[in-house]
């Protein structure tokens, strides 16, 4: 089945840049693109390394799961393919949000931490606070908070609120 991821808000960018900014990124999202393959296939493949990207492309809802029973007598087990075959860009931004969008997908991971860090903190224990307050706090615009919340792997937006992210990784599901 042909899927299209469609991006209409600028800031969806971000995770669909971030799923091929590397070179095991690419090749295991050109892989399940071909077939399901399992975990194990992945760490044969790819090694830990490869389970990490798996993870990341859970997180950022770019592949889909099913439950397959390799052989008679064994345990089910998960395997994974890419969830979307095609990208359509239908948003409009201003060229300062377009800017800001890159500048986050392409910041070093270090800075990346650092900011990532920031809002963590600003989020809090509780680990939910609302997105306007978060931003208030930082001092940074919406289209910086959500950009750098969706390159995340610790936080998720759900509905208005930034919120820590708590999933298990794909094995545990």
């Amino acid at each position: 089945m042909n899927r299209i991821k469609v991006v209409s808000d600028i800031t969806d960018l971000v995770p669909v840049l971030r799923a091929v900014d590397s070179d095991i990124k690419i090749a295991l999202f050109d892989r399940l693109s071909q077939d399901w393959i399992t975990e194990a296939d992945v760490k044969k493949e790819y090694g830990s390394d490869g389970l990490y990207v798996l993870g990341f492309f859970d997180r950022m809802k770019l592949v889909e799961s099913r439950w397959t029973s390799p052989s008679t007598g064994k345990e089910p087990v998960k395997s994974f393919h890419t969830y979307y075959s095609t990208v359509s860009i239908n948003t409009t931004a201003s060229l300062a949000e377009f800017s800001e969008v890159l500048a986050i997908a392409t910041m070093e991971e270090k800075d990346y931490v650092q900011e990532e860090k920031r809002i963590l903190e600003a989020v809090g224990d509780e680990g939910s606070r609302f997105f306007s307050d978060v931003a208030e706090e930082l001092g940074m615009s919406g289209t910086r908070l959500k950009g750098l919340v969706k390159r995340s792997e610790k936080l998720n937006f759900h509905g208005h609120r930034v919120e820590v992210f708590k999933k298990d990784p794909p094995s545990s599901h």
